[in-house]
């Protein structure tokens, strides 16, 4: 009778909505690790009575602290520092991972340099810059941006919902908040913006074969026999 139209690899309606929740799961899992990971070297910092802020906090304009760009964003200044910065970490880091762990560890590698050469270039030169701040806003750009590049409906809601609930965080990437980077955020920022094209989904979809049976009508496979047959003479 009517026939099932189906995509080429034979997934079902569920398909959809079991891939979602598998992203979720493994974004879930990765950033549990990775805050478990910010977190141990929180510990192993205050133990040494924060030796690694001082050894790879970001310097700007020092060339022999320039490698601090990529250790910097995870080491913080004190407990109510991590603390601050964790909620957002997670949450909107969760929001990147959830499309690919690759992909999120590439976005990651960007918006942390972006973050730490704003600093390290524009930044006066008499600081010193730690924490995850100016990462959490190369997040957050991504997150907005990622849905319009990828065409997903989901990730464009996401990203709306994202933009009008946290718009006020673009304010502190602006100059004026005493003793905050603002240059790591705004260099974070851009980097994220930045990564949700570059690291745009190139697979568009692609229109499924729809295979439409009348009643009554012949399965092609079998007329193809029986023309054989009826050619060799057997029939």
């Amino acid at each position: 009778m009517g026939g099932v139209v189906r995509g080429r690899d034979g997934a079902g309606p569920g398909s959809a909505a079991e891939e979602m929740v598998a992203e979720a799961r493994k974004a879930l899992f990765v950033m549990f690790g990775f805050m478990a990971a910010v977190w141990a070297l929180q510990v192993v910092n205050w133990l040494g009575d924060y030796q690694l802020d001082r050894e790879f906090g970001l310097v700007p304009h020092d060339m022999s602290r320039l490698p601090g760009i990529l250790v910097a964003p995870f080491l913080h200044f004190g407990w109510s520092h991590i603390e601050a910065n964790s909620g957002p970490l997670f949450v909107f880091g969760f929001l990147a991972a959830y499309r690919g762990v690759v992909r999120f560890l590439w976005l990651t590698l960007l918006v942390a340099t972006t973050s730490g050469l704003a600093v390290w270039i524009f930044q006066d030169t008499n600081t010193l810059g730690v924490g995850a701040s100016g990462v959490i806003f190369g997040y957050f750009g991504y997150v907005v941006l990622r849905g319009l590049f990828d065409r997903r409906l989901t990730d464009t809601l996401i990203g709306v919902v994202m933009a009008a609930s946290f718009a006020y965080l673009v304010t502190v990437a602006v100059p004026g908040t005493p003793g905050v980077s603002w240059l790591a955020h705004l260099g974070g920022l851009v980097g994220g913006m930045a990564g949700a094209y570059l690291l745009r989904d190139g697979r568009r979809p692609s229109a499924a074969p729809v295979t439409v049976e009348k009643p009554g009508a012949p399965d092609s496979s079998r007329a193809e026999l029986h023309r054989e047959l009826r050619d060799s003479g057997l029939l």
